[in-house]
């Protein structure tokens, strides 16, 4: 993929934090996912809006069960991420 260097301004103790976190994938990896996760969120806010124009608000009962879907696949990922370090540990 082509890239292309930029110039951006950040409060330091930002970059501070992030150059620590950022510190194995580097600097301009970790912007560069931080940016299409904001990206992607932007266009998922652009369809929630559409959605509620088209079909009306989501209720507090649709907005629930959401959230225990979403709760239920992170307990699903962390089964699986925990299955996959024990794993890992057994063939060491």
């Amino acid at each position: 993929m082509a890239t292309k260097k930029i110039t951006v301004t950040i409060p330091e103790e930002l970059l501070d934090e992030i150059r620590a976190e950022a510190a194995e994938r580097g600097l301009s990896a970790y912007v560069a996912e931080a940016l299409r996760f904001k990206r992607d969120r932007d266009r998922l806010r652009e369809l929630v809006d559409w959605l509620q124009e088209e079909h009306g608000p989501v209720t507090e009962e649709e907005r629930a069960a959401a959230f225990e879907d979403l709760e239920a696949l992170d307990a699903e990922h962390e089964r699986r991420r925990a299955m996959a370090r024990h794993q890992a540990g057994e063939a060491a």
